[in-house]
């Protein structure tokens, strides 16, 4: 590690002004940050501490909306989130028991990891991403691998996830990190469905149309049969080749639509 500054706001607008600092970074559950600034893969002068915001730590269900606050922990999620049981389950299975009680939503989200379990829900959710100055849709905000539509000083201060009729996250374990070597969400909202992909993408977390439209004219684990995934677009690592990633995308849509 190497010296930086730690700030600890009292309020989003506080952590919104020490986020203006040159080399200045928002502070979640640091379940990613901090394992990273040990590897000297990040060095931000200046820690913004959002974890005891008290007035972003929320779980609230009203109106067909699940709204949580940005420093919410999985294990929060997960406990009170039933209202929206396919994403309650979604952060009960993030990481371990030590990941889920200090990692938060708005940082899993603002990090974009491409294997990370929020994105595919949020994005197949249609939810709406809250920050301190603007809402973003999920559509807009997941850009590119670890890449978001945040501006400089931005802050996820909440996420608002329209609850569907009927959904379901499936996800094959990396076993080590227990992040998705593919995760995928499917959410249905009356005739409309929604299908995300976390975990598999170069690009990182995407929609399936062609999915998404198959079922939406008849959802069942059947109506996707002979639709695949171009290889081409997807990781090939130690874990799994891009052919192997494309299968799982394809079992998995079909367990999830199964389980919903």
């Amino acid at each position: 590690m190497y010296d930086f500054d730690l700030v600890i706001p009292a309020t989003v607008a506080e952590a919104s002004t020490a986020m203006k600092a040159d080399g200045a970074q928002a502070l979640g559950g640091g379940q990613t940050l901090l394992p990273t600034m040990k590897q000297r893969l990040a060095a931000p002068e200046v820690l913004v501490r959002l974890s005891e915001l008290a007035d972003i730590v929320s779980v609230n269900a009203a109106s067909g909306t699940l709204s949580i606050g940005g420093a919410t922990t999985h294990g929060q999620v997960a406990s009170e989130g039933s209202a929206y049981p396919a994403l309650a389950a979604l952060a009960g299975n993030i990481g371990d028991p030590a990941v889920r009680n200090r990692g938060t939503i708005g940082g899993s989200i603002a990090n974009n990891d491409p294997s990370a379990c929020y994105p595919a829900g949020a994005l197949g959710s249609g939810a709406t991403i809250v920050t301190n100055t603007r809402e973003i849709a999920a559509d807009d905000f997941f850009v590119d691998l670890f890449e978001t539509a945040l501006e400089e000083g931005e802050i996820v201060t909440g996420v608002n996830f329209p609850i569907p009729d009927a959904a379901n996250y499936q996800k094959f374990d990396q076993p080590a990190s227990r992040f998705a070597l593919v995760g995928v969400f499917v959410a249905k909202f009356g005739d409309k469905v929604r299908v995300a992909v976390t975990g598999a993408s170069n690009g990182g977390v995407f929609r399936w149309s062609e999915a998404e439209a198959a079922l939406s004219s008849n959802f069942a684990a059947d109506a996707i049969e002979g639709l695949a995934v171009d290889a081409g677009d997807l990781i090939t690592d130690l874990h799994g080749t891009a052919e192997y990633r494309a299968h799982l995308i394809t079992v998995l849509t079909r367990r999830a639509v199964q389980s919903c």
